[in-house]
């Protein structure tokens, strides 16, 4: 009986521990290092399933030309990289792994945001090259966390337990999600609003959680971030489409907000000319003191990378063996 073949397109290199012990048995598994769509062409087409990261996006332009596959995993939790509508049309399954990373990035939030609310990366920022004098007057002023508002932009997994983390600092928590049911607030001892506005205008932090989709696309902009109160903060470790970076930077150009961290851009890696990058990196500019930047990294630890490859292999293994998938998202 001829083998399987399951194809990785990107992000994942040998050694496939993980993918070969769960799928050894049925199937062949390949890496294939992809930094573009183009570099799939003529290695995936008869692949029975394929394990999608986040480098690349599978457009109908490649999903019309798989002849074989069975399902294809989005080993995270954002699909937005994959067109379902195509996929949907030609048969195929398109899961996610929902359950991975959620400690990892409501940390990172949590993080990021304590590092901003604190003016640790501020101070460091400015001493490290000798800006200003060695005394605490440099940051100020800095005010007590608890008490202080706290808002959600999407409460699902990752945005619930950003929201408890918290309360655990005594934070009062307020969200903005318009598909989550009623009564969640109260189990979870949080706030709901009914509007961004809303959220925008009472809190001191804004934490993104949601995902990408038209409807999300710049969420964050000139006119909403003007919402936000003078002197609060902003977060982003969802998916870099949700925030205007560009309207950030201006934002804090303007001294309205005081600090933002966005473990997430639009373009990764983005261009070495890009004007954010360019004030981020400049000494003399006020992005490079209150603007923290980081390498799409909020999901990752060795945990967290073990469970995304492993629930992925073990959806492929599911439908291999003729079983239904988890976690589809695209209707099938």
């Amino acid at each position: 009986m001829a083998r399987f073949q399951v194809a990785i397109t990107d992000f994942i290199n040998p050694p496939l521990n993980h993918e070969e012990r769960i799928l050894g048995e049925l199937a062949d598994v390949t890496a294939h290092n992809a930094f573009s769509e183009e570099d799939l062409i003529d290695k995936i087409e008869t692949a029975d399933a394929i394990m999608l990261y986040h480098f690349i996006s599978l457009t109908e332009a490649t999903i019309s030309r798989l002849q074989n596959c069975k399902l294809i995993v989005r080993c995270g939790v954002g699909y937005d990289n994959v067109d379902l509508s195509a996929a949907r049309s030609r048969g195929i399954p398109v899961a996610n792994v929902p359950d991975y990373g959620t400690e990892e990035v409501a940390d990172s939030a949590i993080g990021m945001m304590l590092t901003m609310t604190r003016g640790i990366h501020y101070t460091n920022s400015r001493l490290q090259r000798g800006a200003g004098p060695w005394i605490y007057e440099q940051v100020k002023p800095l005010y007590r966390l608890r008490g202080r508002i706290f808002g959600i932009v999407g409460l699902g997994r990752i945005g619930t337990a950003a929201a408890l983390r918290a309360k655990a600092l005594g934070m009062r928590v307020l969200y903005y999600d318009p598909y989550v049911p009623d009564g969640r607030d109260k189990s979870l001892g949080v706030e709901r609003v009914e509007s961004l506005n809303d959220l925008l205008e009472q809190s001191d932090v804004v934490s993104m959680h949601c995902f990408r989709s038209p409807e999300t696309q710049h969420m964050i902009n000139d006119e909403t971030l003007t919402r936000m109160k003078a002197g609060s903060f902003l977060v982003n470790t969802a998916r870099g489409g949700v925030v205007d970076a560009h309207a950030v930077l201006r934002a804090i150009e303007a001294d309205h907000l005081r600090g933002a961290a966005l473990d997430v851009l639009e373009t990764e890696p983005p261009d070495a000319d890009d004007p954010l990058i360019l004030a981020w990196r400049d000494p003399s500019h006020p992005a490079h003191d209150r603007i923290i930047i980081n390498p799409h990294s909020a999901f990752y630890s060795e945990e967290g990378l073990d469970d995304m490859r492993i629930k992925g292999s073990e959806n492929c293994r599911r439908v291999l063996r003729g079983e239904l998938p988890r976690n589809v998202v695209n209707g099938i």
